[in-house]
C-alpha cells in the first residue's frame, strides 16, 4: 500500500474509501487579465448531490475513484481520466481525504458515480467566476450603516 505516509495522519481512512475528483474550470487574475485554468478537486458528497440536482457549476466532469488511486505516499496522483494540463488544488490530500469522509457517512451517495466512472452531464457554466487569487479589501464605505437604537433595549 503505497498511500501509508499521507494516511498515518488519518487513521479513520484508507487508500480503498471512495472519493469523487472532479475538474472544475477556475480563473487566475494577473496584471489585470483572468487567465483560465482546469484545477483537480475532491467533491464532497453533499457538493456532489447539489450539483447533480443541475445548479450551475464549474465542474466540467467527475470521476469516482478511490484514495489510494489519487494518493501516492504525500503527492497526489492524477488520474488518466484528467487532461495533462490540469492542475491539483491546494491541500488536495487533506481535501481529499476529508471528502473520503463524507462518502463513509453517506455510502448511497457513492451510487451517483460508481468507481472507475466518470460523468460530464452537469449543468456547466461560467457564467459566474471561481477566480482562486482574488482578495477582498474591506473598506470603512462598505459597512452597513444601523439605526443608532440598534443595540439599546427599548
Amino acid at each position: 500500500m503505497a498511500t501509508t505516509t499521507a494516511l498515518q495522519d488519518a487513521p479513520d481512512v484508507s487508500a480503498d474509501n471512495y472519493l469523487v475528483v472532479g475538474l472544475a474550470t477556475c480563473f487566475l487574475k494577473q496584471e489585470g487579465e483572468v487567465e483560465e485554468v482546469k484545477i483537480l478537486e475532491p467533491i464532497p458528497s453533499a457538493a456532489l448531490e447539489a450539483v447533480l440536482k443541475g445548479i450551475p457549476t464549474s465542474y466540467s466532469m467527475a470521476h469516482g475513484t478511490t484514495l489510494g488511486e489519487v494518493i501516492s505516499g504525500d503527492t497526489p496522483e492524477k488520474p488518466p481520466e484528467f487532461p495533462a494540463e490540469a492542475h491539483f488544488c491546494d491541500d488536495f490530500i487533506a481535501r481529499a481525504i476529508a471528502a473520503a469522509r463524507t462518502y463513509k457517512t453517506r455510502p448511497e451517495a457513492q451510487a451517483h458515480i460508481p468507481p472507475g466512472t466518470t460523468r460530464d452531464d452537469f449543468n456547466y457554466s461560467i457564467e459566474r467566476k471561481r477566480v482562486l487569487n482574488q482578495i477582498r479589501v474591506v473598506r470603512k464605505e462598505d459597512d452597513v450603516k444601523q439605526h443608532e437604537y440598534t443595540h439599546k433595549v427599548l
